[in-house]
């Protein structure tokens, strides 16, 4: 059976389209950040640094054609 998803590397994005790409993560998946509501820009530098450090990845989808930012311990990659 061959791979279905592909891990692309966040450091390949262009920083414009990888941001726009975590809002859109954020948005979709309504991610708690605690008891206060923090601002978009706080939260994309959450995600940008759990890019940075591997705790996340970015996922291409070859039979959907659509990217996805998973957390690697919720992740089989």
């Amino acid at each position: 059976m061959p791979q279905r998803f592909i891990e692309v590397p966040y450091e390949k994005i262009d920083p414009e389209a990888l941001r726009k790409l975590i809002e859109e993560f954020i948005e979709r998946e309504g991610t708690f950040y605690g008891v206060s509501e923090l601002p978009m820009d706080q939260k994309v530098d959450i995600v940008l640094r759990q890019l940075e450090e591997g705790k996340a990845v970015i996922t291409w989808d070859l039979k959907t054609e659509t990217s996805n930012i998973i957390l690697k311990e919720k992740s089989k990659i």
